[in-house]
Order: C-alpha cells, then structure tokens, then sequence
C-alpha cells in the first residue's frame, strides 16, 4: 500500500491512503482476533466496527496524519515513518487501549490482563499497570505460576481464594485448556503456602519471577505438569520447577538431547541393551554419589559388583573418566538419555499428558552430590 502512495504524486497520497486503509485496518482487526484472545476479548465488549476504526487510527498516526478515520484527514509530514512518528504511534496505541479497558467489566478485565501477560507481549510497565487496576489485581512485584489438571480444574477459584489468605489475591486464567494461576511471590514461606493448599493434589508450580517474566513460570509449570507421573503419593503429586530446573534445562530441546547422548555413549553401542542398561545405571550412579561404595548403597548391589561394573566402563571410555570436564559431559548424556526414555514411556501410556520434555524425574537414591571421584 506505501508504495503505491509514494508512487503517486504527492497531491494524491491524502486520497489513496483513505480508500486502502480501511482494508488494511480490517485485515490487521481479523489477525489480531485469531491471534490474540485478550483482543478477542476486547472486541467481543466494544464491538468488531469501534475495534476497526481504533485500529484505523492509530495507523493514520503511525503514518503522521491527524483527525478522524471516517473523514477527512489532515496530512502532516506524510512520508516515510520516522522514529518520531513510530513513537507517536505506541503511544496512540496505549491510548486507545486505555479508553477500551476503561469500559471492560472486572471479569473481563482480569481475562484481558491473564491474557496479555501469559502471551509475553512485552507490554510497557504503564499499559501493564493500567491493565492491573482495571482487573482489581494488585500487581506483585514478583509472582508464581500454579499449572493445574483437569480434575483440579473446577476447585480453582476455591484454591485461589484458599492462597489468596496467606499469599495476596491470584489471577486465574487458562493456557491452551490448562487451568493457571498467577500468585504473589512472598518468598521462602510462599512454598510452605502452596504446599498446604495444594498437597494431594496434580499440580507443578513455577519459579519466581518479575511480573512482565510471568509468561515463562506458566510455560514451565505447564511442561512440568505436563510430564508428571499421574500416580505416587500425595507428596510426589505437587512438583516445583525450583527442583527440577537442571533437568528442564537439558532437555529444552529433545534432538540436542539425543545428539549429547549418542556423541559421548558411543563406546556402549556394542553392547546388547540389557548390557547397556546396567553399565549407563552403574556409570551414572557412580558419577552422582562419589564413589563405589556409595553407588552401591544407590543401586543396592554388593560393591564389588560396582567395582567390577567400572573396570569394564573404563576399558571402554578410557582416559575420558578422569578428565572433570568429560564427566560432566557423560553425567549430561546420561541424564538425557534417561529423561527422554521417561518421557518416551509416558507418551506411550493411555492418556499420555507429555507434551514437551522437561521431566519430572525420580533420582537414583538420595546421593545427589556430584564431586571429584576416583575409580
């Protein structure tokens, strides 16, 4: 459309300009609804013309004219966009979102709010504090996100009232059919919190982070939750990401995963699997807990039988054992291979929830410390 503007002459760029936005503003409208539920929102309340036309204007800003979009415009300074005028666009922006949250109802403003934060918009802190006082929401300075189950899903506003009591008031949403909460962050007693209201029950929490980084707890506790074990005790079905940060970290990416494991577990491939299985158990067990004695106790095998299992582990991995680096690398392959057969089984049950690896993941034993061994 700019092109063929600036193709006319200029006397002609007024009247082009008003008989092809208006398709360009509609367009833009109907992405955005498809795109954006928190728009989707907004326009369901003011109606899909006003959304048009405040679309309409804040392009003829962004395009430095002035006055109404129905009517005539007056230019000043059409031509390319400058910073100046992209500027002078953000802020209309901000404007006329401000005029269309101001006639939102409370619920639809907490919606509008949820959305935009668990979409990571990159909102500015005022459009975002705008945001929160048409929602009622007090904004925390730092904030939790709880992923939910479906058969949790309808006690949510009851648990949110429940953390509302020790914790400030939460911001209830849904991601993708997952029910979410956002809660306030009050620090080590905020675990304590949680765990009281929420133990017996499926649910991942999310690390702490400023409100405007909110999106990324929701997407963690989500690909927790994702991968968690339907079964266990009542303790085992509340998970944190601050326990599992190593583990989502490594497998943020599960073709990078595989390609760690098969470069430094190569020398296991001329084993048959149960071969395999038993050395991958006894090298990782060893790497974990310090020696073999302590490997042992993990495994609960007789520490010869570790003893012997490593001198084999060192004839095929060589002088690689006793360099600090190359175990680190070893101990992550290791750690891959055995999240992404986890995460494999999962998938292949009935009702698998497994959507992307970040797995929850039941340690060897309880020697979890990983330091200098010798063999």
């Amino acid at each position: 459309m700019l092109n063929r503007i600036w193709s006319r002459p200029r006397g002609e760029w007024t009247r082009v300009l008003r008989k092809e936005l208006p398709a360009v503003a509609a367009k833009l409208v109907d992405e955005l609804l498809r795109n954006t539920p928190a728009f989707a929102a907004i326009t369901e309340r003011v109606g899909r013309d006003a959304m048009r036309t405040a679309v309409e204007q804040a392009l003829l800003l962004s395009l430095g004219i002035r006055g109404d979009a129905g009517g005539g415009h007056a230019p000043v300074a059409l031509g390319p966009v400058d910073p100046v005028h992209s500027v002078g666009s953000a802020a209309a922006s901000r404007a006329v979102s401000g005029r269309v949250v101001t006639a939102m109802p409370g619920a639809r403003a907490r919606q509008a709010l949820f959305a935009a934060i668990a979409e990571d918009r990159c909102l500015p802190d005022d459009v975002l504090a705008g945001l929160a006082r048409r929602a009622g929401w007090p904004l925390p300075a730092r904030v939790r996100a709880v992923a939910l189950t479906a058969a949790s899903a309808n006690d949510a506003p009851h648990l949110a009232l429940q953390l509302q009591a020790s914790l400030g008031q939460g911001l209830l949403g849904t991601v993708d059919n997952d029910v979410c909460l956002l809660i306030p962050d009050g620090g080590p007693e905020t675990r304590a919190a949680l765990v009281a209201v929420l133990c017996g029950r499926v649910a991942a929490v999310g690390h702490a982070v400023p409100v405007a980084d909110a999106a990324s707890s929701l997407r963690w506790a989500r690909r927790l939750l994702a991968l968690a074990p339907p079964g266990g005790s009542p303790k085992e079905r509340l998970v944190f990401v601050d326990d599992h940060l190593s583990d989502l970290l490594l497998l943020q990416d599960e073709s990078l995963a595989r390609a760690l494991s098969a470069r430094w577990l190569r020398p296991l491939e001329g084993l048959t699997p149960r071969q395999s299985e038993r050395l991958e158990v006894t090298l990782l067990a060893w790497l974990e807990s310090g020696g073999a004695p302590e490997a042992a106790r993990t495994l609960q095998v007789h520490p010869q039988t570790v003893r012997y299992r490593l001198r084999q582990i060192e004839k095929l991995f060589g002088p690689a054992l006793r360099e600090p680096r190359l175990r680190f690398e070893l101990e992550l392959a290791l750690r891959s291979r055995r999240l992404l057969a986890q995460a494999r089984r999962l998938r292949s049950q009935p009702g698998g929830r497994a959507r992307a690896v970040g797995a929850v993941v039941h340690p060897l034993g309880l020697a979890r410390e990983a330091r200098v061994n010798g063999l």
